[in-house]
């Protein structure tokens, strides 16, 4: 589908009215694509969250997949959860005007108001000799509507729309274009300079930095001061007994 002036250049762009998943989608055209492409869906039928959880979607919130061939390593690629979360902060604040909102909290939500709108589900393929043979970042956005509590983790963050938080409406076409601008952004930065500015950037916008907070993995539940992220992306928590990296984890307030 053609795009505006505003959309990137170099990166692809699809519309579909209904799919299983953005994800799925993504898997399935990566070995004819040419370069970076986005795929927004209005309708999933098979929508999934991190740990092949449900997510829900109501009608008019945003779901859609950013799926490219990299060529770096699969630690490298995986930082690009990170460029995502940067870019969603940017588009969010220029939709809304205001930047003083929106916190992004570790590995892979933003923020808004303390509850949270937005997640990203990061999937990636092998190939041969350990090289990744296509990253597919899914973004999915509560642009209209919340689901209900019900639906969440206990002790989770609450979930929150954009409409009822702060008034902005905005259709999912309109938001891809600011995201996927703001993304290209960010990615050519990665590649022009590496991980580290992306990280500044990040930590500039994190939420509870330097507070403490509870990570939890399948095995072990860690609490301490929230210290940074590091050059791999990890969480660095400083407890009683030193300081520990957290490679995965769900992170509790």
């Amino acid at each position: 589908m053609p795009a505006g002036p505003d959309w990137p250049v170099g990166y692809g762009r699809r519309i579909l009215a209904q799919v299983d998943s953005t994800n799925a989608e993504a898997a399935r055209i990566a070995p004819e694509i040419s370069g970076p492409e986005w795929i927004l869906a209005k309708s999933q039928s098979s929508a999934r969250g991190r740990r092949g959880r449900a997510w829900s979607m109501p009608a008019g919130n945003f779901a859609a997949t950013l799926v490219m061939r990299p060529t770096e390593s699969p630690d490298q690629v995986a930082l690009r959860s990170f460029i995502a979360a940067v870019a969603l902060d940017e588009a969010f604040c220029a939709a809304t005007g205001r930047s003083d909102l929106f916190a992004l909290k570790w590995p892979n939500d933003v923020l808004l108001k303390g509850g949270k709108v937005a997640g990203i589900l990061l999937e990636s393929a092998g190939a041969a000799g350990g090289t990744v043979s296509h990253i597919a970042i899914g973004i999915g956005i509560n642009l209209a509507e919340a689901p209900n509590t019900g639906q969440v983790e206990e002790g989770a963050v609450r979930p929150v729309s954009l409409a009822a938080e702060t008034g902005t409406r905005i259709t999912p076409e309109a938001f891809l274009t600011l995201l996927a601008a703001s993304y290209a952004r960010f990615e050519q930065r990665f590649r022009d300079y590496g991980f580290e500015p992306i990280r500044r950037a990040w930590l500039a916008r994190a939420a509870r930095l330097g507070e403490e907070i509870t990570a939890r993995t399948m095995r072990h539940e860690q609490k301490g001061r929230f210290e940074t992220v590091d050059a791999a992306g990890n969480l660095v928590l400083s407890t009683d007994t030193g300081r520990h990296t957290i490679a995965a984890a769900e992170v509790f307030f």
